[in-house]
């Protein structure tokens, strides 16, 4: 039986104990999401405003996470805006708190970014040629993080995961094991298999080059990415990692694939992306496999985080994904 939720009351009560260590007891602070992590936002005396985020157990070891703020500073100082880490008053990126659960995660800090969701304004889009205007930037910006990431010399400590063929399609991949999911029938699983088999073997005949892999943002949609003014800001680097740049494409169209500005978005988020990196026509025309790719995960991540409520998805993307591993099979997606 799974452990009860944490009560809000013990969650802020582990916030304030961590904030000690960045001198921010006296700040206000406030819940403001509880999801793949516990976020909180917090307002100082002295009028800046910060995020502390309680990560999850077991997803992102201390290295990682402060691997992850020294991507953030590099992307910052190339002109990319991203969350500045705020080190504790020891130096430290990240301290361990207790919870009453008898877990100890992991408590960083970053400065608050203001800014608008892309969702929102891609929401209040009023035609297909202004929601095709918000594409193209996030294609724009899609393209400068790859030109930073593949023409940055990595420290020689830095760790973070890979979205590799074995990360992404292995027998133990990084959002679970979507092919072993109850609301599969036999035949179902045996065509989710197969299709794993025969993605596993393009990624690896596609290879790892920094033509079309390097370090990616790996969550790159419209919910974290924020708008202000003509500029754009990236948050939530918490899946950052090694990874296809097609990849990266995939998940920012996947929620506009199958909608009627699909098409558009599809050519306005290409459109940016080229005008900031060369992205070759043999390269695009695996963009629908690396969709396919992001559905499957999705299935196993929905599976593996039943807390975040999305269980009862996962019957309407296996309808949708069945299909589209039928045509990718016979050879009329990516290929």
């Amino acid at each position: 039986m799974p452990a009860a939720p944490l009560s809000e009351a013990a969650l802020l009560d582990a916030a304030r104990r961590a904030l000690t260590h960045w001198k921010l007891a006296a700040a206000d602070v406030r819940l403001v999401a509880r999801s793949e992590n516990v976020v909180f936002r917090v307002d100082a005396p002295d009028g800046h405003a910060y995020v502390l985020r309680i990560h999850r157990p077991g997803y992102n070891s201390r290295a990682e996470l402060e691997s992850e703020h020294v991507w953030m500073t590099a992307l910052n100082a190339s002109g990319i805006d991203a969350p500045r880490a705020l080190r504790t008053v020891g130096g430290d990126g990240y301290v361990p708190v207790a919870l009453p659960d008898g877990s100890s995660r992991f408590a960083g800090v970053v400065e608050w970014v203001e800014g608008e969701l892309l969702s929102a304004a891609i929401a209040q889009a009023h035609d297909e040629r202004a929601i095709a205007a918000r594409f193209e930037s996030l294609g724009s910006i899609a393209a400068r993080i790859h030109n930073q990431s593949s023409g940055w010399q990595l420290p020689a400590d830095f760790v973070r995961r890979a979205w590799d063929a074995d990360g992404l399609m292995g027998e133990q991949p990084l959002w679970g094991r979507f092919w072993d999911v109850p609301q599969l029938d036999a035949a179902g699983r045996a065509l989710l298999l197969r299709t794993r088999d025969a993605i596993h073997r393009e990624l690896r005949a596609f290879g790892t080059g920094s033509d079309r892999y390097s370090l990616i943002h790996a969550d790159l949609h419209a919910h974290n990415v924020l708008v202000a003014g003509d500029r754009l800001a990236v948050i939530d680097f918490d899946d950052s990692g090694f990874g296809w740049h097609l990849h990266e494409l995939a998940v920012a169209l996947f929620s506009e694939w199958r909608e009627p500005p699909g098409e558009a978005a599809t050519a306005a988020l290409l459109a940016g992306y080229r005008r900031e990196r060369s992205l070759p026509a043999e390269h695009e025309r695996l963009l629908p496999m690396f969709v396919l790719i992001r559905a499957l995960a999705l299935i196993g991540w929905m599976h593996d985080r039943p807390e975040l409520g999305q269980v009862g998805r996962i019957e309407r993307l296996i309808e949708r994904t069945t299909a589209d591993c039928e045509a990718f099979l016979s050879g009329r997606v990516g290929g």
